[in-house]
């Protein structure tokens, strides 16, 4: 494990942890000006990892959710204190404190820490991907009457024109779920469901989890199936990919 990588599941760690105080307790809910949530907790998560990668990394460029940062940098930190806020203020323990290391825009060590869980997953390139320090990898089921698929939100799909394309795909799966952000795709890097679909994400909500599910041996692209992060995403097994692109977009096969 490189210096990198321990830093940043210490950071991710010790931030994740200071959300708890404020989680099922009523705080107070502020509304941005893109209309997401916002609350103390993610402010102070965010203000903990800042600071930490200040005094170990001094100079080194941030982006964050919640007080922006080096949108354009080349090599950065990637930071989304609470991947989930919505989750978090309805009580739902499925969110997740996130950090990343970019070189050149391209995450090379990735944290996914769910506070509430007590679950971590991370991944370094080259390196694999681990759930709580165990190897983890994508399933390799192909048959679909016995597969998961997980979305964001119903309303993401709707804005997308997806939506018919998703209930193709939900005819011919066991299950399809809405357990989103971070958590879907977590389930798909370890092997628990079959895809993640995401309608819209920013850079911090994904940096990390491209990387966890690339090293997890499975695949990672836009809707579009351009590889990289983009404005959208899916995560798969690599095995359901294609189709699922395809069913989203048009008549499946």
């Amino acid at each position: 494990m490189s210096p990198r990588l321990a830093f940043a599941l210490d950071a991710v760690h010790r931030a994740g942890r200071a959300t708890l105080p404020y989680f099922q307790t009523g705080t107070a809910t502020e509304m941005k000006a893109d209309a997401t949530p916002v609350t103390v907790a993610d402010r102070t998560a965010e203000r903990i990892v800042r600071e930490a990668i200040a005094k170990a990394y001094p100079g080194e460029s941030i982006l964050g959710e919640e007080e922006g940062g080096a949108f354009d940098a080349a090599d950065r930190w990637v930071l989304d204190p609470i991947d989930g806020t919505k989750s978090f203020v309805a009580g739902v323990p499925l969110y997740a404190t996130l950090l990343s290391y970019e070189v050149d825009q391209v995450p090379v060590v990735g944290a996914c820490y769910f506070p509430a869980l007590d679950e971590m997953l991370y991944a370094e390139a080259g390196a694999g991907a681990f759930f709580n320090g165990r190897p983890c990898r994508v399933s390799t089921k192909t048959d679909l009457a016995q597969t998961t698929i997980c979305v964001a939100g119903h309303r993401g799909l709707d804005k997308r024109g997806l939506t018919d394309g998703f209930v193709r795909i939900a005819r011919q799966v066991m299950a399809t779920r809405s357990w989103c952000d971070a958590y879907g795709h977590a389930l798909v890097a370890t092997g628990r469901v079959e895809a993640m679909v995401e309608p819209a994400v920013s850079r911090w909500d994904v940096s990390p989890i491209e990387l966890i599910v690339r090293e997890a041996c499975g695949r990672y692209t836009s809707l579009a199936g351009k590889p990289g992060i983009h404005d959208d995403a899916l995560s798969s097994n690599g095995l359901l990919h294609d189709w699922i692109l395809e069913t989203l977009g048009g008549e499946p096969r």
